[in-house]
């Protein structure tokens, strides 16, 4: 066949009457909002079908929590799971699948225990903070002064608190306004001379169950022992005090850092058919706290996002963008994974189009939050199309407010960040506990989260308009 040359003007003519109608379509594709959920209405339908009968998602929700079981950064039960991963991946039919190394911390919780001695004698139930350090080998004996809030505890002032054990009593008020004395309380404590801290456990239900969690050791105060009690010790040692009884208890804590360890973020692809280089993520993380099983945090979001990408393809299904799913490591206790993330997507950042991550368990969906530091209205107009193909499953409201850890590296380079969004009645109950087991996820939830999954990943991968302009595309 005859080669035929083009004039190097004929080809830029050429180029820019492409790029003018790519571009009159993108506009009455935005001028036209309804179009999307119009056009998406029967593929949604599909997916929607396909998640509530899925059984493949519960399957490898119970096999990573109960055979492979809780993933602290650095353990083997975490690189364990990063191949299982990677070989799901695959075997789901996900092209591209590799697993990028990470330095990660390693934390070890060792040995610990606790207990009152004075006014009663009366173990106490606590899981050390992540990130604590030891007692010494006989460990720490001192009388107790509970303190309702920072304020409380500067008022106490060093000659009250130095040489004693500090409690933050601080009743649940929301995780985000409750948090803070888990990660700065110890360092807080430490700077009036207390030698230990110990934190009312970050929850608003419990049954003798403490929560651990991150704390964040201030630099240019000393680093104490610091563990989560349970409400109920918490409240009896309050009580105790209030009564005028001096209270004096022990802790025993063998913790300790070793040197970083190797992990890996676990990476898979539906390759888009028409702008493969245009990205949308979705995923979880994939680590866990060493106690339970991670299954709600975030055992639930890694497989939600999986099962996802394993219905769309399942349905023949592939979508114009490259649609990535990503299971990050590290999340829990430093970060790591979605730094490294960030780092090994390069330059092709500027071709994310969106992201999402779900860290916030797999209870009945609501819906998801948007951030972005572009046109916010604009693009919550565009995702609320998206939403009311998930108003069959009352899981179509779009708010403000998205993103995650391991998604803000990238957010911080513009790609907007969603987070599915679920009613979050009892998540906090488990949070970061020995009962975040498999039997806390429903299969109902967890099949309503895949089918809100699917159908917002799909659309954000598929409409002819990115959700964000990209730099450069193949198109």
């Amino acid at each position: 066949m005859s080669r035929v040359e083009m004039s190097p003007s004929v080809m830029k003519k050429g180029t820019m009457i492409f790029l003018a109608g790519s571009a009159l379509a993108v506009s009455l594709f935005a001028q036209n909002l309804g179009t999307v959920t119009e056009h998406y209405r029967e593929t949604a339908s599909k997916l929607i079908d396909a998640s509530f009968s899925d059984q493949g998602g519960m399957e490898k929700l119970t096999y990573l929590c109960d055979r492979i079981g809780n993933r602290l950064s650095g353990s083997p039960a975490l690189e364990k799971a990063v191949t299982w991963a990677a070989a799901q991946m695959r075997a789901d039919g996900l092209s591209n699948v590799v697993t990028p190394r990470v330095k990660v911390p390693h934390w070890v919780r060792g040995a610990e225990s606790a207990s009152l001695l004075e006014p009663v004698n009366k173990p106490l139930n606590i899981l050390g903070l992540g990130g604590s350090i030891a007692t010494p080998k006989r460990g720490i004996t001192a009388a107790v002064v509970p303190v309702s809030s920072f304020e409380d505890l500067d008022k106490k002032g060093r000659a009250v608190i130095e040489g004693k054990i500090v409690l933050f009593n601080v009743p649940y008020e929301g995780y985000n306004r409750t948090v803070v004395y888990r990660t700065a309380g110890p360092s807080r404590a430490a700077r009036l001379g207390a030698v230990a801290a110990l934190v009312r456990s970050v929850t608003p239900v419990s049954l003798q169950s403490p929560h651990t969690g991150a704390l964040e050791y201030s630099d240019g105060f000393p680093k104490i022992p610091a563990a989560a009690v349970t409400i109920e010790d918490a409240l009896l040692i309050q009580r105790l005090v209030d009564a005028g009884n001096p209270v004096v208890a022990h802790l025993e804590m063998e913790a300790h850092m070793l040197p970083d360890a190797d992990s890996a973020n676990v990476i898979g692809e539906i390759p888009g058919r028409e702008r493969p280089d245009e990205v949308v993520v979705i995923g979880g993380h994939l680590d866990s706290w060493d106690v339970g099983a991670g299954a709600q945090d975030d055992g639930s979001g890694c497989i939600t996002a999986l099962e996802a990408a394993h219905i769309i393809r399942a349905l023949g299904l592939t979508p114009r963008r490259t649609l990535r799913v990503v299971f990050w490591t590290n999340e829990e206790n430093g970060g790591a994974g979605g730094a490294a993330y960030r780092e090994w997507a390069g330059d092709t950042v500027k071709n994310h189009v969106a992201a999402i991550e779900m860290d916030g368990g797999a209870e009945k969906p609501t819906g998801f939050g948007l951030s972005s530091s572009g046109d916010l209205q604009t693009m919550l107009g565009h995702v609320r199309e998206i939403g009311m193909l998930l108003d069959r499953i009352d899981a179509g409201s779009i708010q403000p407010g998205g993103g995650g850890a391991d998604i803000a590296p990238i957010m911080m380079d513009g790609v907007p960040g969603l987070a599915l969004r679920t009613v979050g009645t009892h998540y906090f109950d488990w949070h970061h506990s020995r009962a975040d087991t498999t039997d806390k996820v429903r299969i109902e939830d967890l099949r309503a989260n895949i089918a809100a999954m699917a159908v917002m990943a799909y659309v954000l991968a598929d409409m002819p308009a990115p959700l964000r302009q990209v730099t450069s595309s193949t198109r």
